[in-house]
């Protein structure tokens, strides 16, 4: 009782009735009683003064330090149905060791030749392919022979258009050497006509002289229809040229035309070559699937496919597989306020579910029965559950984990942050601040080195 009130109640009340009273009012009890929580109190000033060390919980569960270690399920790439197992839950399997035997359920895969068949079609193809190589190269021997008549035929038709020019010149020269004679006729017969009229000349001599005029102007006549008739040659000759080329330059591009086809049927058939010869090695491979093996070394934990005539699709789960060498990890999550002040290298100290431990949080030295691990990951994005995922493994030079341990099994992780007193971390708790919330120069708290420093 503080006894500050005005109303007193100590004159209603027999103190002497009450033994516990007596015992306090005596000299010897109160020296004691003095005593005994002046050392408690000592003891509790001294214990707020002592090192402690914050940490972050939380619960995870071990894992695998590989992916590839974790447990595997081994799925049915094709659908089939369950004809014998050859392994029972518990077995321990090699890599390569049958597990299942399937059979096809898929009627475009029955025929039991199907790989024969379809490689009679890849060799017909294969043939098609050289039969039209075969073709192409007969049309291009073909050109050839075009190109080498079309070229003796223009040599011809050229050699041909320079005589009619030659035959034309000739002709020209002969045209103009009779209009030369004809006018020298002409004016002997003008000349023998002014002597007949003179009287010196007779009638018969001027009818020589018209008689050669004529013949004169008859043979003028005939040379320039001989050379119209060599120019008409020449024209027919360039003609010739034209139509050599037109009719060769035709079957060129015929032939090449048909060529060009062969060369397009000869794509098709090995566009279809390829394609049969992929669906051969997806024959081929989709036959090896009907042994389903073991992927690695590893104990059979679950059979997903039980029954015998059990109809499997693709990608069915078949068998799930614990590899047998693994590195043991543990995984656990801490919230966005703690993420910051956990970094790579960290201690940790790990309490396995099944495995008896005395854990102080704050004195980690003085536990018993937690071991000790280091973390090596970190997720750099927060998690489905609002928290972040840290991978932890065993750490170098300490007590190894237990070899007993299994992945999956529970446990709760301790991540061993700073050194501080014990009174800071009551007023942290008391506040809400995070751990090592003030951090920097001017802190007066021991702080522990970061990891690699």
């Amino acid at each position: 009782m503080l006894n500050i009130s005005r109303d007193k109640v100590d004159q209603y009340i027999n103190r002497s009735r009450f033994k516990s009273n007596k015992l306090i009012r005596t000299k010897v009890t109160k020296n004691l009683f003095m005593r005994v929580l002046l050392a408690i109190c000592l003891i509790g000033i001294f214990l707020l003064f002592l090192p402690w060390t914050q940490n972050i919980q939380s619960k995870g569960y071990v894992t695998t330090i590989y992916p590839d270690q974790r447990p595997q399920t081994i799925n049915s790439v094709i659908a089939g149905k369950v004809q014998h197992w050859k392994v029972k839950e518990g077995d321990y399997v090699e890599a390569g060791d049958t597990i299942i035997i399937i059979s096809e359920v898929k009627p475009e895969y029955f025929d039991p030749l199907l790989l024969q068949r379809t490689d009679e079609q890849v060799q017909n193809k294969l043939n098609s392919v050289d039969a039209y190589e075969n073709k192409i190269a007969a049309l291009e021997q073909q050109m050839a022979a075009f190109r080498d008549i079309r070229d003796l035929k223009m040599k011809q038709a050229k050699n041909k258009l320079l005589q009619s020019r030659l035959k034309v010149k000739a002709d020209s020269i002969d045209l103009v050497a009779y209009e030369a004679q004809y006018a020298i006729a002409l004016k002997q017969y003008h000349r023998m006509k002014e002597l007949y009229d003179q009287g010196i000349k007779s009638l018969t001599d001027l009818e020589i002289r018209n008689v050669k005029l004529q013949e004169m102007n008859a043979k003028m006549i005939s040379q320039e229809n001989k050379l119209l008739s060599s120019r008409n040659e020449v024209i027919n000759a360039e003609v010739e040229i034209i139509s050599v080329q037109n009719e060769y330059s035709e079957k060129l591009a015929k032939t090449q035309s048909e060529q060009q086809s062969a060369w397009s049927s000869k794509f098709e058939a090995e566009a279809m070559a390829s394609k049969l010869k992929n669906q051969y090695s997806n024959y081929a491979i989709r036959q090896g699937m009907y042994t389903i093996t073991a992927s690695r070394d590893g104990y059979v934990t679950k059979l997903v496919q039980a029954g015998i005539g059990d109809i499997i699709k693709d990608g069915d789960e078949i068998v799930t597989l614990m590899p047998a060498n693994t590195k043991l990890a543990v995984e656990f999550y801490v919230d966005p306020i703690d993420y910051p002040l956990v970094k790579k290298g960290e201690e940790v100290r790990i309490q396995f579910d099944g495995w008896p431990a005395i854990f102080f949080s704050g004195w980690p030295n003085t536990s018993y029965g937690t071991y000790a691990g280091e973390i090596y990951a970190m997720d750099n994005f927060i998690s489905p559950n609002g928290k972040y995922r840290i991978l932890v493994k065993p750490k170098s030079g300490q007590h190894p984990w237990p070899d007993a341990i299994r992945v999956g099994g529970g446990v709760r992780t301790f991540v061993l942050l700073n050194d501080v007193p014990v009174w800071y971390e009551l007023w942290r708790k008391l506040n809400g601040f995070p751990p090592d919330f003030y951090h920097g120069a001017e802190s007066k708290i021991k702080t522990k080195p970061e990891a690699g420093k």
